[in-house]
């Protein structure tokens, strides 16, 4: 079994009680079949923190951008080319809108997100894309750009079914996290049966949002074989097939323009 974690922040781990190291990270991914990373950046500063992080496995992959809430009146998006123009660089992102927390820079989000979209076009990379309450403008924003060329991915998705079909109308893949495990999230269950297994991506987006039966602690890396497990039996599928089918979307999405 080769499972990928489509979406992690790496660098945000608890190496002072938890882990040793990235490498320990790793090395317990390693033991629950989780063989590849990709890690998603959140600002420009801890992006050229973590994309000097020099590690064993050679696969580890790394995205590029400025999350919504982390947008500033700053040059940092002047930079963002320039630092997403790298090799070990597979993605631009995490961007997008989240209204949720911030409203007040609903302009400046949005500024952002165009500039995302349009370095993505430029440099052929796929987009990975987060969205709280602002569903209606992502979608807007990513036609008015033509995202649907350079592609992406909607992050740890928690919205309805109609919204999830107005993504894949758009050449966009779907990610589920840990959300789905809990108790809470049972209508997100419809939305996994609904999404055609060729378009969907698993992640942990750790440290964060910790699966059944893991709560209350950090998320990991690790944990991500618990996810595919669970959506699995969502799916009614065996695991083993669903996880080669997730890793090869993954790979089919990022690596389209690398091979």
């Amino acid at each position: 079994m080769f499972l990928v974690d489509s979406h992690c922040h790496i660098d945000d781990l608890d190496y002072k009680k938890l882990h040793l190291n990235v490498n320990d990270v790793l090395d317990k991914a390693k033991k629950k079949n989780v063989h590849a990373i990709l890690a998603v950046s959140i600002s420009l500063e801890k992006f050229k923190k973590f994309i000097l992080v020099d590690t064993l496995c050679s696969k580890v992959w790394y995205s590029c951008g400025i999350h919504p809430l982390y947008c500033s009146n700053d040059n940092s998006i002047l930079e963002l080319e320039k630092f997403a123009n790298n090799r070990k660089v597979i993605a631009i992102g995490e961007t997008g809108l989240d209204y949720y927390h911030h409203r007040k820079n609903v302009n400046l989000q949005k500024k952002f997100f165009r500039q995302h979209i349009r370095t993505a076009l430029k440099l052929n990379k796929p987009l990975i894309v987060h969205t709280r309450n602002s569903s209606s403008d992502v979608l807007k924003i990513l036609k008015e750009e033509k995202a649907h060329i350079c592609k992406g991915v909607i992050h740890s998705f928690t919205e309805s079914k109609s919204i999830a079909k107005k993504f894949l109308d758009m050449n966009f893949f779907i990610s589920f996290s840990g959300i789905t495990t809990f108790k809470n999230a049972q209508h997100l269950l419809e939305v996994v049966k609904f999404i055609p297994i060729e378009r969907m991506l698993i992640e942990t987006d750790s440290p964060y949002l910790t699966p059944v039966p893991y709560r209350g602690r950090e998320n990991q890396p690790a944990y991500l074989y618990n996810i595919a497990n669970y959506l699995s039996k969502i799916k009614n599928m065996n695991l083993n097939i669903f996880s080669a089918i997730t890793t090869k979307n993954f790979y089919r999405l990022f690596f389209k323009h690398n091979k």
